[in-house]
């Protein structure tokens, strides 16, 4: 499956008073990690909902696990990779490396969704377009 790297410097507005990375940060951090797995998969994410009709992929599961402390200053790796495709979700799994060491890793599961037909205020499933399947079956990975 599809995988991509990006990379994060910690700042100081990141961290909490103890000085690490307050929590909710890395949830952001996912989103951003999401959304550029979408670019290496070479379908912005913008592109595709719109093409697809979709109002988008929101996140429905998450399970979280903080290993090693993360601190103002440090250089974070993340790998992000597809890890299954089902009909209408997806579950991407995030891993953050602090100097080699996991730091932390995310499994978020999303959900392909667009307008309900029969309560357009409403959002309803959607099966995962070919192109997005196709896309994120391959193992290529973005350069670090």
């Amino acid at each position: 499956m599809l995988e991509s790297e990006k990379r994060f410097l910690v700042e100081w507005g990141d961290c909490d008073p103890a000085g690490i990375v307050f929590y909710p940060r890395y949830l952001e951090w996912f989103d951003a990690c999401t959304t550029g797995l979408f670019a290496t998969a070479g379908i912005p994410i913008r592109n595709l909902f719109q093409a697809h009709g979709v109002i988008g992929a929101p996140l429905v599961d998450l399970k979280a696990r903080f290993l090693v402390p993360s601190m103002f200053g440090d250089e974070l790796l993340v790998r992000s990779s597809v890890q299954e495709l089902r009909r209408s979700s997806f579950l991407i799994q995030h891993q953050f490396f602090k100097g080699g060491a996991l730091a932390v890793e995310g499994i978020e599961t999303r959900v392909w969704t667009g307008s309900d037909p029969s309560n357009p205020g409403r959002m309803k499933s959607r099966p995962l377009p070919a192109e997005v399947i196709e896309r994120f079956s391959n193992p290529r990975r973005s350069p670090s």
